[in-house]
């Protein structure tokens, strides 16, 4: 399968069962919702979420069902955040191994690498994988800027296409796109900055709330993209303040919260990680409460 890398992509959260193994049944819920709402890819394994507490057999475990579920009908992406470039080989042969359409890949992880170092990281990879890339440049959490002149260098491969727009920076939309055309694909890693980043350009959305409310999130793409600019707007208007739930150092507890209002999760976090608590469990809970109350009637959106 050949990814477009187009359209809105669910980071979606890993499902557990309060005795802490994989809950399938309510993963492939929240699949199956997903895929009625109309998302064009599902990206397995988030960073800022729970994928770096899953032992390998439970990756594996979660590429399999989602492939299987999806039936090649959107693409299936695996996130790569790896501390070593042999095992960012060795994750990209496993993604690859059990049907996986493409990567997302971060810089490596604890160390700083230099410009040098990084480049030479995402190209061992690029080299040795026969799947698509997308780079997710998120320099804001993970203290790597990869830079237009690091992709210059990165675009030698062909295998690399994409870039996960995570630097705050919506004018780097208009830079890459000066730079490279349509050569880099775009897509805004920042759910508040979305309706942004589309508007200035960017093919689609690695998005979050997502999880909780697929139908909501696919709207704003396709309007935003038919050109239904006060349609989108009024929705992504309702949709901010849940949107914030996602840029917090607890996006997982909240989008989970958010995702048992709307039937498609549980609270279960794997520690230590674990749900909220107290006056910032309140705050959540009426942000939620509210935009559920409030949840606007969508116009047709689908193509």
């Amino acid at each position: 399968m050949n990814i477009r890398w187009e359209g809105v992509m669910p980071a979606v959260t890993t499902k557990f069962t309060k005795l802490d193994t994989l809950d399938l049944q309510m993963f492939e819920k929240n699949l199956k919702a997903q895929m009625d709402a109309g998302v064009h890819g599902i990206i397995l394994g988030g960073t800022l979420g729970e994928a770096s507490t899953l032992e390998e057999d439970e990756k594996v475990q979660l590429i399999k069902t989602t492939v299987n579920l999806v039936s090649q009908k959107i693409p299936v992406i695996v996130n790569i955040a790896e501390q070593s470039t042999k095992g960012a080989l060795k994750a990209a042969e496993r993604a690859e191994k059990y049907g996986a359409q493409g990567l997302m890949m971060l810089p490596p992880m604890r160390y700083k690498a230099n410009a040098h170092e990084t480049v030479v990281y995402f190209s061992e990879v690029a080299k040795h994988s026969k799947l698509p890339i997308m780079v997710y440049n998120n320099p804001v959490d993970y203290g790597i800027e990869v830079t237009l002149d690091m992709f210059e260098e990165l675009l030698s491969f062909s295998t690399i296409q994409a870039v996960k727009e995570s630097t705050r920076d919506i004018t780097n939309i208009t830079r890459i796109r000066n730079r490279f055309g349509d050569r880099l694909k775009i897509l805004c890693g920042v759910d508040t900055l979305a309706l942004e980043s589309l508007l200035a350009g960017a093919d689609g959305w690695v998005a979050g709330l997502v999880c909780a409310f697929p139908r909501e999130t696919v709207a704003i793409y396709e309007l935003a993209k038919a050109g239904k600019i006060q349609e989108a707007l009024a929705i992504y208007r309702w949709f901010m303040p849940l949107l914030e739930l996602d840029i917090n150092p607890q996006l997982v507890q909240n989008i989970k919260m958010a995702e048992v209002a709307t039937g498609l999760g549980t609270e279960h976090v794997r520690p230590p990680r674990l749900p909220l608590q107290g006056a910032e469990r309140k705050r959540v809970k009426d942000i939620i409460d509210r935009s559920i109350t409030n949840r606007p009637m969508l116009p047709s959106y689908k193509k």
